[in-house]
């Protein structure tokens, strides 16, 4: 199962593109609120998740966090994180985060000696990764982006990692993105 995590002040665009192209890719994916199932974006627009965190199932193939702040900020602070990253990995699944959320895996230390990116202003939370300058970056489980103008690419690339690079052009070339 594909989980994305909505904290109070998450980035619409970066959580509702990837969600969007996952789906169309026939893709299942379950929004995740924490802490409760109507949550709040940092633009005002409030969102209904499809479960909590605490309806969560351990078949967790993709986890994916996006940014916006106080969002990731949120999601960093939340106490159920850690564990839920441990065992998203332990079982051999995927991390993606995009914008300012890849501070949640660069303070925990899981992108050191990876190459990431992230939201400008936010590298120094990015402890031991290699930074570069793609837009979009996969190196071993973890998928970082740079923010809202490359939701479509992580989306996409999201999309290529789970079903391979043909299924990402297909859907690219359906959705006329460049």
């Amino acid at each position: 199962m594909i989980y994305l995590l909505l904290a109070d002040g998450f980035e619409e665009i970066e959580a509702l593109t990837p969600v969007d192209l996952l789906r169309r890719a026939s893709l299942e994916v379950k929004t995740v609120g924490i802490g409760k199932k109507r949550v709040t974006g940092s633009h005002g627009i409030t969102v209904e998740a499809d479960l909590t965190e605490k309806e969560m199932g351990d078949d967790i193939s993709l986890l994916i966090l996006p940014g916006g702040m106080p969002g990731s900020a949120n999601l960093d602070a939340w106490e159920g994180m850690d564990a839920l990253l441990a065992r998203t990995l332990e079982k051999g699944g995927r991390v993606a985060a995009i914008c300012a959320a890849p501070m949640v895996l660069g303070k925990r230390g899981y992108l050191k000696g990876r190459y990431a990116v992230c939201y400008p202003g936010f590298e120094g939370y990015l402890e031991g990764a290699k930074k570069c300058e793609g837009r979009v970056i996969t190196d071993g489980p973890f998928t970082t982006a740079v923010g809202m103008g490359a939701a479509v690419e992580f989306g996409a690339e999201l999309v290529s990692c789970m079903l391979g690079i043909d299924a990402a052009a297909e859907l690219y070339t359906a959705v006329l993105a460049k």
